[in-house]
């Protein structure tokens, strides 16, 4: 079997015996119901139909934008277990462009959006006759199928995926895909979308609009009855319902309507503001919302929090929303690239967390003693100065070193009697003692001079 170019044994796959994953542990079959028996009572959630809600929508490309505008970062521990930005020619260039056809924002894009509307991300590597990965590309999971061999060994069906150069149906071993999953509710291999959750409350926004458009296209009118003192035949009410529905219904709905005979017209259902049409609406978003644990406010539902500090609210969404995401998808990248211990990749959420400019250059102006002034400046991208690779403190302050040689005496704080020797060849200067009474009678004496003089 070839695969961009390359052989990819298959011998020992064919020696096992693959199962999909949906023969497992049970349960999976009832993932698109929103509780047990919906299917039965006709009540669906559509895929696509969900997609389309505004708050949904709103979740997963707020999200997926945030992360994906994070640059991915080639970081190296050193010696101190500190981390550091770094380059690498293995690593650095599919960081960079993950694939010929995507840039860094639309790959990370690609894959959070995957994730977050089926559960799972599929990457496929694609590497050079070295062995190093050169490419990565996000697939389609409605193509892949996660398959167990008898062993336990995972193994992935592809199928025909033109963009990711796959030209034939095949399968590969777990180490040639990077599988980035959540909410495995069902089974470890086979995540779980936020869909499962929200669907239902999805569904019931949009058929809430959809009946309130059908209304407004009506004229605002509710639908109702017409009613006649007296029994009338079949055919009469055939007549008058088509009568009614052809002149006082749709685009004539408002119309000026003349009955005899006793006719009335009476209003069955309930207007928007008797059935809380909003308050419905805005319930269903903030339902979607809470399971992609988005703030509202964030989706455009909901007002903003009043006399709230920015930056806290940025970071009560990235640790509620955003970080799980994040440092999955580092982790996986970190054990799809093989970067070892002391490499790794780091997503750079101070483009995330950034502060307004006042705060910013007060905290690098608290920060001036654990800072050098060269690390500061290139937290707002200037370049270094000279003498701007020292931390400064202040002048009484006195080093840990000091401190601790000072320590180390017999009498860090000379409080015995002993004194201070002269150096060698000078004699030691003399005590000076005043006394009190030497202190009063040189005040005197000086009092007395003024008024003399």
């Amino acid at each position: 079997m070839r695969l961009f170019g390359f052989d990819i044994s298959i011998a020992k796959i064919a020696e096992k015996t693959l199962a999909p994953v949906i023969q497992g542990r049970g349960g999976w079959f009832r993932i698109l119901e929103p509780f047990a028996g919906a299917w039965q009572r006709n009540i669906e959630v559509k895929f696509d139909l969900v997609l389309s809600h505004h708050a949904d929508f709103a979740c997963r490309t707020l999200i997926a934008s945030d992360i994906a505008k994070l640059r991915i970062k080639l970081v190296k521990r050193d010696k101190n277990g500190i981390w550091s930005e770094t380059r690498n020619p293995a690593y650095s260039p599919v960081l960079r462009k993950p694939n010929s056809f995507q840039n860094r924002i639309q790959f990370l894009e690609s894959w959070v959006l995957s994730k977050l509307q089926n559960g799972n991300t599929y990457i496929l590597k694609q590497r050079d006759s070295r062995g190093v990965v050169v490419a990565l590309y996000v697939l389609d999971p409605k193509l892949v199928l996660p398959l167990v061999a008898d062993d336990g060994s995972v193994f992935y069906q592809l199928s025909v995926d033109a963009l990711a150069g796959i030209t034939e149906s095949i399968v590969v071993p777990a180490r040639e895909i990077i599988h980035d999953r959540f909410n495995c509710f069902f089974h470890p291999l086979v995540g779980l979308s936020p869909i499962f959750a929200g669907g239902l409350a999805a569904m019931h926004g949009l058929a809430i609009q959809n009946d309130s458009t059908v209304f407004f296209q009506n004229g605002a009118q509710p639908g109702g009855v017409l009613t006649a003192p007296g029994a009338i035949s079949n055919d009469t009410a055939k007549r008058l319902k088509e009568n009614w529905d052809s002149n006082f219904t749709g685009k004539n709905a408002g119309k000026v309507a003349v009955l005899g005979d006793g006719l009335k017209y009476e209003a069955m259902k309930s207007k928007a503001t008797d059935a809380q049409l909003i308050e419905q609406l805005k319930w269903t978003a903030e339902v979607v919302c809470s399971v992609y644990h988005v703030p509202p406010y964030k989706a455009g539902v909901g007002q903003l929090p009043v006399n709230a500090n920015v930056q806290a609210l940025n970071l009560e969404y990235y640790t509620q929303a955003l970080q799980v995401l994040i440092e999955s998808i580092e982790l996986c990248l970190d054990e799809g690239l093989g970067t070892g211990e002391t490499l790794g990749t780091e997503l750079d959420v101070d483009n995330l967390l950034r502060m307004d400019s006042i705060t910013q250059m007060e905290v690098l102006d608290k920060g001036k003693n654990v800072l050098t002034p060269d690390e500061a400046r290139a937290r707002i991208n200037l370049p270094p100065v000279p003498g701007g690779s020292s931390v400064y403190r202040q002048q009484q302050d006195f080093s840990l070193e000091a401190l601790a040689k000072r320590d180390a005496k017999d009498d860090p704080f000379e409080t015995g009697s002993s004194k201070t020797e002269a150096p060698s060849g000078l004699s030691p200067a003399p005590e000076k003692s005043l006394s009190l009474t030497h202190v009063r009678s040189s005040w005197s004496g000086r009092r007395q001079q003024r008024k003399a003089a």
